[in-house]
């Protein structure tokens, strides 16, 4: 057994855990989900700079459906979620047979919901860069990319479920390492497709969907077959979906499928505002958007690690540890992001120049970049602190918070300075909401009550 695993079953078996050996698991869980997010980052800033290269035109072409594509996924992450979450709760209370049955019904509701939003996509595919006011220029191959985005959203639905479950049984190696994998065939496959077979921007959406196809396979191997707690194999049982369980993961996933929904769409709405201001500036505002992950993403993987913590500690009736592993994990999450937007500060120009040659996208992207900067402290505490309530199961309350928060600031900041400060505008109006929203978050962790209603551990029928 690792020592991550030794340090899981202490809170499974209620045993008592010094400060050190919290920080540790912490740690010790966050690290392959860091390295993982860096890792995806990395590569997606590498794939952005290969269609960057191809010129302005096409990074505009990818950056106008781009919020729209985050839209879907985050609809698929809810939903994974809505059962990943009860996995944890049950593993955390030992009962690894019920966890398994909420696994078997994972898969075939994730999979039905998959099927509806990747018919969803390529339906609306043809119309979306004209709705999102788009040029006629960028419109075919902002079209073309999103449909083949949107073909390849059930190879995206069963990596992020399988991988989900496995984090939220303590696994977070092999997720990880997969995941790591899938963004060096992407950047293997992109090569292949767009320069050496000279299919532009149509060749990037084909080299990620075959490197997410070639992943979901290998994480649904190690989930069914080779996970300790979780596997199915020489274990059979009803993959019928039962009403508890959905209805279960409806409570937690649907708060958060419509924050998604929402918050998409006012990613969408950004872009709205953002797409009159031309083509470089829409180019420079995707790629900045871009260059920021790399600061952010380490504080995803710290969440993920926070929603396993947590997940275990609820369903094992911790609630005194389970807030000292959330607190610690939010302090930690701003420590590292804080570091991490001093580095952005500094090497905004170099960043931007990988990202485009072009001298006008690169002196916007890093003016904008040195204004986001200042929001990473409190942006991390957004993101942990969310990856804290969603192990809990509670999801409602935080996404009302984000919604207000984004509708309420964001957007209509962004629509009143990017009258005067153009895309300059949008990004002091996003710095500023992104600070409002972790401080709300924080009042939340302190002050709230997350942590006092229980999801039910009995086992599913």
């Amino acid at each position: 057994m690792s020592k991550s695993q030794d340090l899981l079953s202490y809170i499974r078996e209620g045993r008592t855990m010094t400060q050190r050996e919290k920080l540790q698991l912490i740690v010790q869980l966050s690290i392959p989900s860091i390295l993982a997010q860096i890792s995806a980052t990395v590569m997606f800033f590498i794939d952005a700079s290969m269609v960057g290269h191809l010129g302005a035109r096409a990074s505009a072409s990818i950056g106008l459906v781009e919020s729209s594509g985050w839209l879907m996924g985050g609809l698929a992450a809810a939903a994974n979620m809505g059962f990943s979450v009860q996995a944890a709760h049950f593993i955390g209370a030992n009962d690894f047979e019920a966890a398994r049955r909420v696994l078997r019904q994972s898969m075939v509701c994730c999979l039905i919901w998959a099927l509806l939003i990747s018919v969803t996509s390529i339906i609306i595919a043809p119309f979306l860069p004209y709705w999102l006011g788009g040029s006629e220029e960028i419109a075919h191959d902002a079209s073309v990319y999103f449909a083949i985005f949107g073909l390849c959203g059930i190879f995206f639905q069963m990596e992020g479920l399988a991988g989900s479950m496995l984090k939220c049984s303590g696994n977070m190696k092999v997720p990880s390492y997969l995941n790591i994998g899938m963004c060096v065939m992407d950047v293997c496959f992109n090569y292949l497709f767009i320069y050496i077979m000279d299919l532009g921007v149509m060749g990037a959406a084909i080299g990620t969907g075959l490197a997410m196809l070639i992943t979901a396979l290998l994480m649904m191997y190690f989930l069914l077959v080779r996970s300790d707690m979780l596997a199915l194999k020489g274990r059979p049982g009803s993959f019928r979906p039962k009403h508890d369980t959905v209805l279960t993961a409806f409570k937690i996933g649907a708060p958060m499928g419509l924050q998604h929904m929402l918050m998409g769409s006012a990613y969408v709405v950004s872009t709205l505002i953002v797409a009159p201001l031309g083509t470089v500036a829409i180019a420079a505002h995707s790629l900045a958007i871009t260059v920021e992950s790399l600061c952010y993403m380490p504080g995803f993987g710290i969440a993920e690690a926070a929603t396993t913590l947590v997940g275990q500690g609820i369903g094992a009736g911790q609630r005194i540890l389970t807030r000292s592993f959330a607190r610690m994990s939010v302090g930690l999450g701003m420590v590292v992001m804080t570091l991490m937007g001093i580095l952005m500060w500094v090497f905004a120009p170099q960043l931007m120049a990988i990202m485009s040659p072009i001298q006008e996208v690169i002196t916007e992207g890093t003016r904008v970049l040195r204004i986001e900067a200042w929001a990473e402290p409190l942006f991390a505490a957004a993101i942990v602190c969310n990856g804290v309530f969603v192990g809990a199961g509670d999801t409602l309350k935080p996404a009302i918070m984000s919604l207000l928060s984004m509708w309420g600031v964001r957007l209509t900041l962004a629509w009143y300075l990017s009258k005067d400060y153009g895309l300059k505008g949008v990004w002091i109006a996003m710095a500023t909401e992104l600070t409002f929203r972790g401080t709300i978050f924080l009042c939340r962790l302190f002050y709230g009550k997350w942590n006092q209603k229980l999801i039910t551990t009995t086992k599913p029928s």
